[in-house]
């Protein structure tokens, strides 16, 4: 039977929820912004007559676990080009600079071989990327135990952990360094493992979507465009026995049968009229965290010595509860290599960029993962296709674009649809 069906959020999990489901029901996407993609944001930069489109939210991914996604790009035909995914650290109070890209790069500041600190770092990365491995297989990582603990257990040096891997977290899930000291080691690992970043050569090939990530949107879309609305914001959903109504930020509402919510964790909840005690608790227990990300043209937040240039560039903060520090470099991300200036897009480094170098900025908000929120992601079906109402997004897996797809994949197959067909 047709349903007419409300989507909330325009990110990758409800555009691949409404593709999947518009053949079969009556869809309507409701967007508050007004772009359609969430973090997938691509901006225009026009210089001396050329325009770069630049990415903003959504970079990069990969072979080994983005199958669904890279399944989905290919149906939409769209097409994809090989990157570098490097990763530098920048210390300011202490003027560390490396870019673990290859051995030349790695020690960009050549005392570094001679500093027993920097060498101990080294071997303590080798011996986590194959002790924490052990650890996974032996059932070692229990859901308890923090990533900080584990730390402590294993007896790996502050510079290791202060230096290379809170900080790798920090960047991957533009989270402090507090709450990554926090992280479930288990759910760090296993994320690691299946990204190659416990193997020195055995890695990814990781791509970027030619043409900015932007460019799958219009393929997506096309076959309901006309049911996509932007600057569509949802104040209020209210159900009942009968179905769902939608109340729009500009006191207009809407009849549907069931709702998708496409959105964050925590928007959802503030959407819904009378959240059930199990909605206030899985929701509630999967929070985001807000980032000032900023689009512009000020290499002083590179390191300082080019050789150090990753695609990813870390700044240690000086205080473990400030925000994580991090540059994306997109001219090497995009393959920018005749770029008249370098592109950076920048995380929580504001008042660091000269003002006349800033192109635009935005504000991101990424999942922050705890074991409480692990345990939520596990009760998904306490709340999901229940009371009319069914949720997606990153935040239900790992946070990124795959997540998004999967959790889209699954609010799929509850209405009954096989989402390839």
């Amino acid at each position: 039977m047709t349903q007419r069906i409300a989507i909330i959020g325009t990110g990758i999990a409800g555009l691949t929820t409404a593709r999947m489901l518009h053949p079969h029901h009556d869809i309507q996407v409701f967007e508050q912004n007004d772009y359609i993609g969430g973090h997938t944001n691509t901006r225009d930069v026009t210089i001396d007559g050329r325009t770069w489109g630049v990415n903003t939210g959504f970079i990069v991914y990969n072979d080994w676990v983005y199958h669904n996604f890279n399944k989905l790009m290919a149906r939409l035909a769209v097409e994809r080009e090989a990157t570098e995914m490097s990763f530098s650290v920048r210390d300011d109070a202490t003027g560390l600079e490396y870019n673990g890209h290859n051995l030349d790069t790695l020690f960009a500041q050549r005392r570094n071989l001679f500093r027993p600190r920097f060498i101990g770092m080294i071997r303590d990365i080798l011996r986590f990327n194959k002790e924490s491995l052990d650890d996974l297989e032996a059932g070692n990582l229990t859901p308890d135990l923090t990533l900080g603990d584990y730390f402590k257990h294993k007896g790996f040096s502050k510079t290791f952990i202060r230096k290379y891997i809170v900080p790798m977290g920090a960047a991957i899930w533009s989270s402090g360094e507090t709450e990554m000291e926090a992280f479930p080691a288990l759910f760090f690992v296993r994320f690691f493992k299946n990204h190659g970043l416990l193997s020195v050569k055995h890695r990814p090939q990781w791509y970027v979507i030619k043409g900015g990530s932007r460019s799958y949107i219009e393929p997506m879309i096309e076959p309901f465009k006309d049911r996509v609305h932007v600057n569509k914001g949802v104040s209020s959903v209210q159900r009942n026995q009968k179905g769902v109504t939608l109340i729009f930020n500009d006191g207009q509402s809407d009849r549907f049968d069931q709702v998708v919510f496409a959105c964050h964790s925590d928007q959802a909840l503030a959407m819904l009229d009378a959240p059930s005690a199990d909605e206030l608790l899985i929701l509630g227990a999967l929070p985001y965290s807000m980032n000032d990300v900023v689009l512009h043209t000020d290499e002083r937040l590179l390191p300082s010595r080019r050789k150090a240039w990753a695609a990813w560039n870390y700044h240690i903060p000086g205080n473990a509860d400030e925000a994580v520090g991090l540059t994306y470099n997109m001219n090497i991300l995009q393959n920018f290599n005749n770029a008249p200036v370098t592109f950076c897009v920048t995380l929580n480094r504001t008042q660091d960029i000269d003002p006349t170098k800033i192109i635009d900025r935005f504000s991101y908000a990424h999942p922050v993962f705890t074991k409480a929120g692990i345990d939520a992601q596990d009760n998904y079906h306490s709340i999901g296709n229940r009371n009319r109402s069914h949720f997606c997004g990153a935040y239900w897996y790992n946070g990124f674009h795959e997540d998004g797809v999967n959790s889209a994949l699954r609010v799929v197959k509850d209405f009954g649809v096989d989402p390839w067909h």
